[in-house]
């Protein structure tokens, strides 16, 4: 499991992460999309943000139960507690990313968390607000700002260890 910010390459890592280990690769903000039939601005437009975490905390969770490859979660869901209780049970990897680092990746992009007048500053403070989530349910933490190969081969040497631990 890879969870981390907007901007932290969750998807990107993930997928080089995945072929790596020849393993499926699942993001969990895509397979929403899949199953609602509408983007994320889309549920955001219309549900709200109440409404996308609870539509969020039923994917997540029947990834987690399906999935045996990389999944990469959406950068709220360690925010949503049946998604934290859920996670207890994985590996997770936090793609740790700074506040200028991961804006300079999204700023150009439609997310909805960002439709602010100060989308920087917005931005800061979402991620200040959400880190310790993210170190809540995290096994380790890996620098996203390094090159792709760089931190999938730091997280291939992360997991090696945990491999001998079991799930519970």
């Amino acid at each position: 499991m890879l969870a981390g910010f907007m901007g932290s390459g969750k998807s990107t890592v993930g997928r080089a992460l995945a072929a790596r280990l020849g393993v499926e690769f699942v993001d969990t903000d895509a397979e929403i999309e899949r199953r609602s039939g509408r983007t994320i601005p889309e549920i955001f437009a219309a549900d709200g943000e109440v409404g996308f975490r609870a539509i969020e905390a039923d994917v997540v969770r029947d990834v987690l139960d399906e999935s045996t490859g990389v999944v990469a979660l959406g950068g709220g869901s360690p925010t949503v507690p049946a998604i934290r209780d859920a996670l207890a049970a994985h590996h997770v990897i936090y793609l740790e990313i700074d506040a200028a680092a991961g804006f300079a990746r999204v700023a150009h992009s439609d997310r909805p968390l960002l439709a602010d007048p100060d989308p920087a500053g917005r931005y800061g403070e979402i991620l200040a607000s959400r880190v310790d989530h993210y170190r809540s349910v995290a096994v380790a933490s890996v620098d996203a700002t390094r090159p792709v190969d760089t931190v999938v081969a730091t997280i291939v040497d992360t997991l090696t260890p945990l491999k001998e631990i079991p799930d519970d």
